[in-house]
């Protein structure tokens, strides 16, 4: 009995590993391709996929038929790269009273993860960053993704933020025995004790350590936009963090809060909304990136005076609202690197392209805000030979639209076709 159980799970094995050897060729018949962000489009091309990565581009008209294959007609499209969003909040949805904290349990986190993951492929970002949420909410999508069970983007996950205890990322707006319950267990004081927690959370599955380096304007506390974690602390969290090959993202708002991560090598400053030239040279000197979150601000301004935030988180949204994008065009002329991302939870998943526009609208060209959402945020996850770009032992992450980005990037908020991983998201 057991010996006959065994053989057929033998024979399930190898059918299913003979199947997958075999996957059918996809052949993608283009309008127009764009390959990279510097490039220009090729008109007419053909894109081979095989097992989920591109295995030959031919440029020009293709009519050779070939029955082994499955032929996706996009000859009437433009195709480019799939986009990558650096800072999604996939398992939030914007708005809602923040007690909600104590009534819904993380499992939920979840199922709105997986809601939010499709709205986000389909919206044509084929990678995201997910930038803080409970303990195993993201790892969980970033394995249904990976595995096909849930249609969605690529996951790079962080986690549970790093805060300082009663700082923006704790949990905060309760009874201190609330508080004590609702706690990540990712608050630290002191550099030993962040060093423990950057530890806790690669051991937990983190791809990324997120820390709050400033006060934040969601969070229930009046205490400004400034600097939270001490130089010492900063510096202990990206030394342990680079000791273990993981990258930082550091939320931060204030100049000089911008400035000390910056110095302590954190690897992006998500926001960088009051970033003035001391700190952009910083920026500058170690090679941080910048990542504006521009949609953020334009999300919870929508909200303002309806009701949906509390008059302490009002008051600090007004304080930003004078100031979004300046930061922008002062690290372009710096040298700065920008990179895409938007805050998307912030705001109603789905709308992240319209970030384009306002990189733009802040001082970019359409080639560079383009760039900053392909090679650019490939550069920055260490991904830039799997990712960013069209070219051949790429992940097959291919996105297909009307128009030409490079003319306008307001096309790329209508997206009509997308493959993550050489899976067609319906």
């Amino acid at each position: 009995m057991k010996r006959a159980f065994g053989l057929a799970i033998a024979t399930f094995v190898a059918i299913t590993i003979s199947g997958s050897a075999l996957a059918q060729d996809q052949i993608i018949r283009i309008g127009s391709l764009l390959t990279d962000a510097a490039a220009q489009p090729t008109g007419p091309a053909t894109i081979i996929v095989r097992e989920g990565k591109i295995a030959e581009i031919r440029i020009g008209p293709d009519s050779a038929p070939n029955a082994a294959a499955e032929v996706i007609d996009l000859s009437d499209k433009t195709v480019m790269p799939g986009l990558i969003d650096l800072h999604v909040h996939l398992t939030g949805d914007p708005g809602g009273d923040f007690w909600k904290e104590t009534t819904e349990p993380a499992e939920w986190g979840v199922v709105v993860g997986a809601k939010n993951a499709l709205v986000t492929a389909k919206a044509g970002f084929t990678t995201v960053r997910e930038a803080g949420s409970s303990q195993y909410s993201a790892f969980s999508l970033r394995r249904g993704t990976a595995d096909g069970i849930i249609p969605g983007p690529r996951i790079i996950a962080a986690g549970p933020p790093l805060a300082i205890v009663g700082g923006h990322g704790d949990v905060s707006g309760f009874t201190e025995d609330v508080n004590a319950l609702l706690t990540s267990g990712y608050a630290c004081t002191g550099a030993v004790q962040c060093a423990e927690k950057v530890r806790k959370a690669s051991r937990a599955g983190s791809d990324i350590i997120k820390i709050t380096a400033t006060g934040g304007v969601l969070s229930q506390q009046g205490r400004g936009l400034g600097a939270q974690f001490t130089n010492e602390e900063m510096q202990s969290i990206a030394d342990t963090a680079h000791s273990l090959g993981l990258k930082v993202m550091a939320h931060a708002h204030g100049a000089r809060g911008i400035e000390a991560a910056s110095r302590a090598g954190i690897d992006t400053i998500e926001h960088g909304t009051f970033a003035d030239e001391a700190a952009l040279k910083v920026m500058k000197a170690n090679g941080t990136a910048m990542v504006p979150t521009l949609m953020a601000f334009q999300g919870v301004s929508e909200g303002l005076g309806k009701g949906i935030y509390t008059p302490v988180v009002e008051e600090k949204i007004r304080m930003t609202l004078n100031t979004v994008g300046k930061a922008v065009a002062s690290a372009k002329k710096l040298g700065v690197p920008i990179v895409f991302g938007t805050d998307a939870g912030v705001y109603p998943h789905g709308r992240n392209a319209e970030e384009f526009q306002l990189m733009v609208d802040a001082g970019l060209t359409p080639r560079e805000a383009i760039a900053s959402a392909t090679t650019g945020a490939a550069r920055a996850l260490d991904m830039d030979k799997e990712i960013g770009r069209i070219a051949v032992g790429y992940s097959a992450d291919l996105i297909a639209f009307n128009g030409n980005p490079l003319d306008d990037v307001r096309v790329l908020e209508k997206i009509d076709w997308v493959m993550v991983r050489g899976r067609v998201i319906d």
